[in-house]
């Protein structure tokens, strides 16, 4: 049983193309293996920004840390936890005015923890979330990919790597918002999900 962790960042719901694509990714990938799939909706249930308990709280020593600081740290505990229980990563990424959705976002700020999912080390950071596998389905309203405009492919996979998570697959749909570019748009990435 392959245990899937899927993160939505899409605030369309039953509009949204990445989501769309994202099961469609899911119903390939469960033709292989069986598949244990559980999904966290960002948009939906969006997390908090870090503030400055939460970043005091990350940097004390878990057995110096008070009761208020236990609590800042146990969402990030959680989602870190359930990162790590997973075999398969599936992320969800619309790209928002060139960027990530900021629900992803605080994700990502949640579970970028020293010495938890990295670590530096006298060559530089090494990631310690280790044998997993990533799927990035980006989708956006224009063409980016490949120009100086897009910071959502190349931010996720340098953030992934930074973490350890090397093994990352990219499905990008792009000219969602121009008519006559979407529908071979979402073709061409079911293509791509065919050929995993």
């Amino acid at each position: 049983m392959t245990k899937v962790l899927v993160l939505q960042s899409s605030a369309l719901n039953e509009n949204s193309n990445t989501r769309f694509i994202a099961n469609k990714l899911l119903e390939r990938l469960g033709r292989d293996n069986a598949l244990d799939v559980s999904t966290r909706d960002l948009a939906g249930k969006p997390l908090p920004h870090l503030n400055e308990a939460t970043l005091g709280a990350f940097f004390s020593p878990a057995d110096q840390r008070t009761a208020e600081q236990q609590q800042a740290v146990a969402l990030s505990d959680e989602l870190i936890a359930e990162l790590l229980a997973a075999d398969v990563l599936v992320i969800g990424a619309p790209m928002y005015n060139f960027g990530v959705p900021s629900t992803l976002k605080a994700y990502l700020d949640h579970i970028a923890r020293a010495g938890i999912t990295f670590k530096y080390t006298e060559t530089g950071p090494v990631g310690l979330v280790e044998n997993k596998k990533a799927y990035i389905v980006a989708a956006a309203g224009g063409i980016h990919a490949g120009t100086p405009r897009d910071f959502v492919a190349p931010y996720l996979k340098t953030f992934l790597g930074f973490i350890g998570i090397d093994d990352v697959e990219l499905i990008q749909a792009e000219g969602m918002s121009m008519q006559d570019q979407k529908e071979a748009a979402i073709e061409k990435a079911l293509d791509e999900i065919e050929r995993i």
